[in-house]
């Protein structure tokens, strides 16, 4: 889960490494571009001992001459292919993959400069390190111990088609058995005893008019490209305006967000403090306009915004009690324990990865 110290436990484990003597090459750690920030702060915060360095920018490749009299570099993932020679270069103590899923798919860039890093130790951290089959545990297996788990195509006779074809527990089992002892699991549950049972309300919303015309059209014409109607149909219920057909534009009923309109002043008048997620980043600038037209404060982040650090700032200082994020973007690797209650706009389709939002 998030939220349980897995950044701080890191770096604890290598200012120990350097107490101890042992730290004698740089600690790498590979994060997204999001989450360098965080990893700079609570190393200024809780191990201000060790001398860190963050390579990202156009000025990376000055400051790379500097790794020899570093303890720890911070890099992002993008970077992992693009200067390719820069981490083969060196040998590293220890190596993070910090939101271990990037290297999920096995054939990336990315994923296959990691396995080839020189390090003497490897670890990844991850709230979700199976997102969607198999063959993502693989890949992180791959860095972690290659060969733990035989090729990846033996892997899939062995393991991923008995057990996500034929549900064969008995392979599970032996699965489970073979990669349980190199897996720290703690839950929120297990740690955090003190926090109050989550309650979860679901709303239901009835679509009427023009808004359920509109959805039972587009089901009926568009069978035959199931995944691009499933979209279509997820954006008719979160607000028409978000379908790319002109007879959509012009409809302005929303069922959601009217009834979202009714909860989000009572909250916010409770002194609630809320998060918002949703998968569409036009929804959520929907949302501001009738934010907006109700003179409600609120702070946004997505993928593309700036000033991350300022923006997360205004929520955790109290400043503002409503937080608006697209689920890519904050949807891991982003601690926001002021908040009391999460609101889900629209549904995502893996619930491991809402989950790991709330």
């Amino acid at each position: 889960d998030m939220g349980l110290g897995k950044t701080l436990q890191t770096l604890a484990h290598i200012l120990l490494e350097k107490e101890q003597g042992r730290l004698t090459d740089a600690a790498l750690i590979v994060a997204p571009v999001s989450l360098m920030g965080n990893w700079l702060r609570e190393a200024a915060r809780f191990t201000p001992g060790l001398r860190t360095l963050v390579l990202h920018g156009q000025d990376r490749h000055g400051a790379a001459a500097d790794i020899a009299d570093c303890d720890v570099v911070i890099a992002p993932y993008s970077l992992l292919q693009r200067d390719r020679d820069l981490w083969l270069a060196r040998r590293w103590h220890l190596v993070v993959l910090d939101e271990a899923q990037n290297i999920k798919n096995a054939s990336t860039g990315a994923a296959q400069v990691a396995a080839e890093l020189d390090a003497t130790h490897r670890l990844c951290l991850s709230g979700t390190p199976m997102e969607n089959h198999l063959g993502e545990l693989w890949s992180l297996f791959h860095f972690l111990m290659p060969g733990f788990l035989g090729s990846q195509k033996r892997f899939k006779e062995l393991f991923r088609t008995p057990i996500e074809k034929h549900g064969d527990s008995e392979r599970l089992t032996q699965l489970r058995a073979r990669v349980t002892p190199f897996m720290l699991r703690r839950t929120k549950r297990e740690v955090a005893t003190e926090l109050p049972d989550k309650v979860e309300s679901i709303a239901g919303v009835t679509l009427e008019g023009k808004q359920a015309d509109l959805y039972a059209t587009i089901r009926l014409t568009t069978e035959k490209a199931v995944r691009d109607a499933l979209l279509k149909l997820r954006q008719v219920c979160c607000d028409p305006r978000l379908v790319p057909l002109a007879s959509a534009q012009k409809i302005q009923q929303s069922a959601k967000l009217d009834l979202l309109m009714e909860l989000l002043p009572e909250m916010l008048a409770e002194g609630r403090k809320v998060l918002l997620f949703s998968q569409f980043t036009s929804m959520l600038e929907l949302i501001e306009e009738a934010l907006k037209a109700r003179d409600l404060p609120w702070v946004k982040l997505t993928g593309q915004s700036r000033n991350r650090d300022a923006i997360i700032d205004r929520f955790t200082s109290g400043e503002v009690p409503l937080f608006l994020i697209s689920l890519k973007a904050g949807g891991v690797g982003l601690n926001l324990p002021q908040a009391d209650t999460v609101i889900h706009y629209d549904p995502w389709r893996n619930p491991a990865v809402e989950n790991q939002a709330t």
